[in-house]
């Protein structure tokens, strides 16, 4: 009789330190970081055919940003450093997926007839990454504002000029790489299928009886 009241004893004391342990701090802050990992991921895939709304939201960000270096009057060293990050995503989002300069492939071109056969433009970076990643670059720039360290003294127009001296070489070169490759970065003037087959001109009346 005490040995079974003893190792009745030893289950249930294994079955506390199970539902312990299974309530540790460590288990309940993964639990709640990937619930809301889950709702975060929930509502940006819920934000996605919002276009208009999503990019208002990015242009307000970035107002909220610019008027906090503007009062500040600092930071530029970051503001510089977010100019090249954003320089770099713009060049994502105009180039082709597949680049015909490494592939030796002609790139997607823009019809110039009627007749041309569609081909979609498939971007390096789509439109919602891009989106995105500035919208989360300019966050973390703005919440870099309120530590000092990063408030390196620097003569800001001299970061002006080398930002807009890269932007325009860079600029230049991706124009003479579309027109290299002959494709144009947009859908408009492309066509698209709509379901309905166009009504043929070159069909002949049939005779009359």
């Amino acid at each position: 009789m005490e040995t079974g009241q003893a190792s009745g004893g030893g289950g249930g004391g294994g079955g506390d330190y199970l539902s312990s342990s299974s309530s540790t701090p460590d288990t309940i802050v993964s639990r709640w970081s990937f619930s809301l990992s889950r709702r975060y991921q929930h509502l940006l895939d819920k934000s996605v055919p919002h276009v208009l709304y999503r990019w208002i939201g990015c242009l307000v960000a970035a107002l909220l940003y610019a008027l906090r270096v503007y009062f500040v009057q600092g930071f530029y060293i970051v503001t510089y450093g977010l100019g090249i990050y954003l320089l770099n995503l713009l060049i994502g989002f105009l180039s082709p997926q597949i680049d015909p300069e490494i592939h030796n492939q002609d790139g997607p071109t823009l019809p110039t007839r009627g007749s041309d056969e569609f081909r979609p433009f498939v971007r390096r970076l789509p439109e919602f990454k891009f989106w995105y990643s500035i919208t989360k670059a300019i966050c973390i720039a703005f919440v870099m504002t309120f530590f000092e360290a990063f408030d390196v003294p620097v003569f800001w127009p001299i970061l002006l000029f080398y930002w807009v001296l890269l932007f325009f070489l860079t600029m230049r070169r991706q124009i003479m790489h579309m027109i290299k490759y002959k494709y144009v970065p947009f859908s408009i003037g492309k066509q698209r299928y709509d379901g309905k087959k166009a009504p043929s001109t070159d069909s002949t009346d049939l005779p009359r009886d």
